[in-house]
Formats: structure tokens, sequence, C-alpha cells
């Protein structure tokens, strides 16, 4: 297993080394990503793009931007007879290219069949290119061909919006870790690990009808005819979106029930009003599910719940002024109450907790008022 990027740098001064702690690198990518945001309106070209956004992103690999031994700028790739072509970087190890690198302004689109680099690729040494316009990354090599560039890059990313797994492997073209052979040998199953996580995507929501007449004919006894596909297409879909609520409830309710025995252990007993209301497992299951609704649009540690006795209710910020939606479930009935623009409550019955899910657009309507009143 990769060796988490960590490490100390010496700084001298007046002939005395001071150890300095360097941040976990996950750490660093994150602080990056959140001044990216800020920068962009301030970078005007593409040599600003390089100073602001992908010089800054190279260091935080570990590589030394102004050291043209490790980093080198305008690095010349001769392609037969034309002579003095450039790329814009080239990181080098042992006087040799290792990545290429091919910058664009931020606000260009990365069109790999107008790259450069797919022309210098086979000229260099080197394994890997990259394409990048500050925001987007795409990282290639020669999967399908020895010594030609792939049309299609094997990791990509936005660096605002990355993930995890996207920053741990991101971590392995670290100076400190970049290990030839290693990444060469994850590159094609990151490549098709993603191509295959594209295909299911989009079976999930327009699934083809091989793939729907493979599940009709292991659970429909019969002929699967036109009408039969139609119905199973539907209910594919179904399937589908309900696994993934199933998964992220399971997650949320997880996440609470850490959240509650943690408040429990610190926070004391409830005074006697307080002790009427009790919190039932179909409000909690409930609020779990706007979560799950509302996850796109808001971050899910400002959705807060707050129990009464004549109704849960489900806030944003805590803010009693910001009500999403309000719960009346009794043994008998269950009625949500859902807010218009105005903060008009309107209820409506529902027959079990799922049909919530029937109401994701009024749901999500209702953080919009508030986002734009902010």
């Amino acid at each position: 297993m990769l060796k988490q990027v960590q490490s100390r740098a010496f700084v001298s001064f007046g002939g005395q080394k001071k150890n300095k702690k360097i941040m976990d690198f996950k750490d660093e990518i994150q602080q990056f990503a959140k001044r990216v945001d800020r920068l962009l309106p301030q970078i005007k070209t593409e040599e600003a793009t390089k100073t602001s956004l992908i010089m800054p992103f190279l260091r935080i690999l570990g590589y030394d931007v102004f050291d043209p031994f490790e980093v080198q700028p305008e690095f010349i790739a001769d392609i037969g007879i034309k002579k003095g072509e450039k790329v814009d970087y080239a990181i080098l190890k042992d006087e040799k290219p290792i990545i290429l690198i091919e910058c664009k302004h931020y606000a260009d689109g990365l069109d790999p069949h107008n790259s450069q680099l797919f022309r210098y690729f086979h000229t260099t040494e080197a394994k890997f290119s990259l394409l990048t316009n500050g925001l987007e990354y795409r990282f290639y090599t020669d999967l399908v061909s020895p010594n030609k560039m792939d049309e299609k890059p094997f990791f990509e990313f936005k660096i605002t919006e990355m993930r995890d797994n996207e920053i741990a492997e991101l971590r392995k073209f670290h100076k400190s870790v970049f290990d030839l052979e290693s990444i060469s040998n994850t590159a094609s199953d990151l490549k098709y690990f993603n191509e295959i996580k594209i295909l299911i995507n989009a079976e999930m929501y327009n699934p083809k009808e091989e793939f729907v007449r493979y599940f009709a004919k292991q659970v429909h006894q019969c002929i699967v005819t036109a009408k039969v596909l139609d119905q199973f297409t539907a209910l594919t879909k179904r399937v589908f979106s309900q696994i993934v609520n199933d998964q992220i409830s399971e997650r949320l309710k997880s996440a609470l029930k850490k959240e509650t025995e943690s408040a429990a252990e610190t926070t004391p007993a409830p005074v006697e009003a307080e002790s009427l209301v009790i919190t039932s497992q179909d409000e909690i299951d409930a609020y779990l599910i706007i979560k799950s609704i509302l996850r796109k649009d808001v971050e899910v540690g400002r959705i807060y719940m707050r129990d009464t006795q004549s109704y849960c209710g489900v806030l944003l910020d805590d803010n009693n002024r910001k009500p999403i939606c309000r719960f009346y479930f009794t043994a008998n009935r269950l009625r949500i109450g859902l807010f218009d623009r105005d903060k008009k409550e309107i209820k409506h019955d529902i027959v079990r907790l799922d049909d919530i899910y029937n109401f994701s657009e009024d749901i999500a309507l209702s953080i919009g008022y508030y986002e734009k009143a902010a």
C-alpha cells in the first residue's frame, strides 16, 4: 500500500536547521482547491493560469518549479524535420522527461484532438502526459498502442470537486513516491474502471433494451414482449434509484446514530417539558430521506431536525425561519408539510415514507428560496 506522503523540510537560518512540518497531502490539495475559485476572476491569460494555478499544483506534488532540472518550462520536443517544437512543461527525472504537460487558459475547454501532446508524446521518453487548464486535469499514457498517446485519459478530475479516492490516486504522482512501473500497472485498471463506471451510470438512467431484457428473462416466466420490455425498463430505473437511495439512507442513518450517541455523552439531561417529545423511528427515517434528496443542493451538515409535540420539523441551518418541511406522523396517518416561496405550509398525505421522494422537486425548491435570499 502506498505510504502517505508526509515529510519534514529543513530551513536554514544563520547556519541553524529549523524543523518545519509539511501538512498532509490531502490537506494541501483541499486547501488549494478552496483558493482556486477566489483566484479565477483575476486570471485573464494562459500565462496567469500557469502561474496562479498550475505551478502551485506542481509544487504540491513535490516538484521544484524553479529548478529547470526538475520542471523544465518550454521543453523542446522536435518532431521530424520540425525543430524547436515546445511543450509548456516537462517534469524530469535523471534528466529525462517523465511527464509532459500542456496548459490552457482556465476558461478554455480541453480537447485532446487539438492537443499538441498527441504530436509530442512519441518523440520523447515520457510515459505520461497531462492536459490541464488549471481546473480540470487529464492524465494520459499509451495503453492502446505503445508510444502513441491514448485518446482517452486514464485519470481525470476537477481540482475543486476532488473525491478522496481521486486524491489517493493523485498522490501516486508525488515526487517522493513516484514509481513509473507502479503507476503504469494501475493506469490500466483506472482507465477501465472509469469507463465501466460511465457505462453503468448510463444504464441506470437510460437502460438499453438488451440490458433490461437480461433482467426480464431472469424474473419473467413468459415471453418478453414489447409491452413487457416497457414495463421492465421503468422497473429497472426504479430499482437502481431505490438501491442508491437505500445506500444513502443507511449511511446517513449510521452517521446520525453516531451523532446521537456522541451528543448523548455530552448533552445534559433534557428538562421535564422536553421529555414529552419522543422522536419516532419513522421521523428519523423521513429526516434521512430529506437529507438524501438534498445532498446535491446543499451540504447535508446544514440540514437539522427539530422535534416538537405537534410535529417534527426539518430546518436549514437549524434556523426556525428556514423551514424545509414538517412531519405529522401518527399511528394511523402520515402527512408531510411543505413550504412555498412565501413560507405558506401545504400538507400532503403519504402512504409510506418512500412517497416523500415524490416531492423531491418541491423540497429542493425550498432550499433555493433561502439561498437566493441570502
